[in-house]
């Protein structure tokens, strides 16, 4: 969640306890957290990105914002408003602007689509420039993006091991040379993990937030701000 200049953006929310063979690691947040939420941005429709039963406590007629090709998707689900940017388009919900970037993923929806882009959000004001990856490999163009204020960048996934199109905490710490942000959030990490597998892998659960602020805090200025999943808001100026 970003409130910024009074207006609440949720990004690819996840908001009850069981998604597929995914259970969430901590408990979901109340109702009253993302109530009088303004706009939520998709990234992408994989499914622990785009889940259709979370955007509905939302309630349907709260604005929507996913990649080309997505648009029928959600209003097949029944949402009523629904914005969808190609990487370069934008929109505004008051004074904020959300613009589509770039992003190396494959967005389809498996397994029988549909098939979709992938982005990132760059989402500005006069006072602030945020950006929000999503899922996304290292790309070159990341360094157009800079300068920013702040960067929302994935450090992991849901499970033991990262297939292609994902940042580990080396490969986001070099999105961060690239970007050039103030200060960096880690996401994408200790949230859902496989049914059973948090034992045997408890490692993936905590260490690829700390992993990351070390490997920025080694060749740059940029402040890393950890955010525990569940844990409470944080104001940053």
């Amino acid at each position: 969640m970003l409130e910024v200049e009074g207006v609440r953006v949720l990004t690819d929310p996840v908001l009850r306890p069981h998604l597929l063979f995914l259970r969430r690691i901590v408990a979901p947040l109340p109702a009253a957290t993302y109530d009088g939420v303004d706009v939520a941005v998709i990234s992408h429709l994989h499914h622990d990105h785009c889940d259709p039963p979370s955007l509905a406590r939302l309630g349907r007629d709260v604005p929507i914002v996913v990649p080309s090709g997505g648009e029928k998707f959600v209003r097949d689900n029944g949402f009523r408003h629904v914005v969808a940017l190609r990487p370069g388009e934008s929109h505004r919900v008051g004074p904020v602007t959300l613009t589509a970037t770039p992003a190396a993923h494959d967005g389809t929806r498996r397994p029988f689509g549909p098939t979709a882009g992938a982005v990132g959000y760059l989402i500005t004001s006069p006072d602030c420039r945020i950006y929000f990856a999503g899922d996304t490999e290292l790309f070159p163009a990341m360094r157009d993006l800079a300068p920013l204020d702040l960067a929302l960048l994935p450090v992991w996934g849901w499970g033991p091991n990262l297939g292609p199109g994902h940042l580990d905490p080396l490969g986001a710490a070099r999105a961060v040379e690239l970007l050039r942000p103030r200060r960096a959030v880690p996401i994408h990490w200790g949230t859902l993990f496989p049914y059973g597998l948090r034992t045997l892998y408890p490692d993936r659960l905590r260490v690829p937030p700390r992993a990351f602020a070390r490997a920025v805090a080694s060749h740059g200025d940029t402040e890393v701000v950890v955010l525990d999943p569940g844990g409470g808001p944080v104001w940053l100026s």
